[in-house]
C-alpha cells in the first residue's frame, strides 16, 4: 500500500487526512469507516468511525495492533461499498475521490505527527568522506555499533514545500537518505523480529545548515541548530509488505535543477534496519508513529561532492519503487 496525508477542499474546510494511494485514486479511510457504519444503522457513525479509523495517520497508529492489515481490510471494504453504489457518507463525504480531478489536493509530509525521530548513520561511503574531510580516520566505535542523533519533530515538511533558509546560514545543504515509520510500540526488539514492528518505507531529506553544524560538532556535542529547523519527508510511505518485509535494495539519485548530483543504494549501508532498532530499542521504548532515518546514502549530499545549493535552487530525491521528493530552498 501507498499512504499518504493529503488535504483539499471539502464540506470539513481543508485538513490534513490519512489517504491510501490505489488504482490512481485517493481512498480516505476514515470516511469509509463511516459509511460502513451507517450502512450497519449505527446512529452514532461517525463517532464510531473516529474511534476505529481515526483520520489522521499517528492517532491511527497509537491505536491499531496490525496497522498494515487493518488498512489493507479497509481497500477491501471501499471497493466492496463502491460495487455496492456507496460512494458517499450521508454527510455527502467522497469515500475515495481522483487527485488528477481535484486540483484543490496537496499531499503534506506523509505522517502527521512525529513520535521521536533519530536519524542513524550507517552508509560507509558517506561515513569515510566526511571523516577524510575532517583528516581524522573514521572511529572504530562507527564500526561496533549503528550510531545515530535525535532531532526535532515539529520541523517536518511535505513534497513541493519551500525549504526555509535559516537567519543563521550561509550554507544549506540537503542528504538523500532512506526513512522507516514505525507501525508497533517495542521494546528490546531483537534484529529478527524488527519487521513486526515497521510501517513502512518513505524518502527523507534531512537539511542540514553546513556552518553551523561544523561549529557545533567542533564542541564534541550535536548537531543541533544545524539540523533541527527543518527536515523533509515524502510523498508517500510504501508499506513493508510491498518489500517482503524485509530490507529493500533500492536505487536512490538526487538532482539539483535537473543535473544529477547523487547516486546510490540503499542496500550499501553497513547496518540492517533490523540491527538499527535492536539497538535503539536496547532497554528503550520504540512508539508506533516514530521516524528514523539511514544516514546518507554516499555521494548523497553536497558536502561530499563539495557543491553547495543555493537560494531559489529546486532539489528533487528519488528512490524507486517509493517515488520522487521535490522541494525549492527559500531565501535567507
Amino acid at each position: 500500500m501507498r499512504l499518504c496525508t493529503y488535504s483539499r477542499h471539502s464540506y470539513l474546510g481543508v485538513q490534513k487526512r490519512l489517504g491510501i494511494l490505489t488504482n490512481e485514486i485517493i481512498v480516505d479511510p476514515n470516511f469509509v469507516m463511516q459509511a460502513f457504519f451507517e450502512k450497519e444503522g449505527f446512529f452514532n457513525a461517525s463517532e464510531r468511525a473516529a474511534h476505529k479509523m481515526p483520520h489522521l495517520l499517528s492517532h491511527f497508529l497509537e491505536r491499531s495492533d496490525s496497522p498494515i492489515n487493518e488498512l489493507q481490510n479497509i481497500v477491501g471494504l471501499y471497493f466492496k461499498l463502491a460495487q455496492e453504489g456507496l460512494l458517499k457518507t450521508k454527510t455527502g463525504a467522497e469515500l475515495a475521490f481522483s487527485p488528477k480531478d481535484d486540483k484543490s489536493t496537496k499531499l503534506h509530509a506523509p505522517l502527521d505527527k512525529i513520535a521521536s525521530y533519530r536519524d542513524f548513520f550507517v552508509h560507509e561511503k558517506h561515513v569515510k568522506k566526511g571523516f577524510e574531510k575532517r583528516g581524522e580516520p573514521v572511529p572504530e566505535a562507527w564500526y561496533e555499533m549503528p550510531v545515530f542523533y535525535k532531532g526535532a519533530t515539529t520541523g517536518f515538511i511535505g513534497h513541493e514545500d519551500t525549504i526555509p533558509w535559516p537567519s543563521f546560514s550561509k550554507q544549506l545543504d540537503y542528504e538523500l537518505e532512506l526513512g522507516v515509520v514505525m507501525g508497533r510500540d517495542g521494546k528490546n526488539i531483537k534484529a529478527k523480529d524488527a519487521y513486526k514492528h515497521i510501517l513502512g518505507f518513505t524518502i527523507l531529506n534531512d537539511i542540514s545548515a553546513r556552518d553551523i553544524q561544523r561549529k557545533e560538532m567542533s564542541a564534541r556535542l550535536g548537531p543541533a541548530k544545524g539540523k533541527d529547523w527543518c527536515s523533509v519527508m515524502g510523498p508517500i510511505i510504501v508499506t513493508a509488505d510491498e518489500f517482503n518485509f524485509s530490507d529493500p535494495d533500492l536505487l536512490m539519485t538526487a538532482s539539483v535543477n535537473g543535473a544529477e548530483w547523487s547516486r546510490g543504494r540503499s542496500s550499501e549501508a553497513k547496518y540492517s534496519w533490523g540491527e538499527m532498532i535492536e539497538h535503539w530499542t536496547r532497554d528503550e521504548w520504540a512508539r508506533a508513529s516514530d521516524f528514523i532515518g539511514s544516514g546518507t546514502v554516499g555521494t548523497g549530499c553536497g558536502l561530499e561532492l563539495d557543491r553547495w545549493v543555493q537560494p531559489g535552487d529546486t532539489v528533487e530525491l528519488e528512490i524507486e519503487k517509493i517515488g520522487k521528493l521535490k522541494n525549492t530552498f527559500g531565501t535567507p
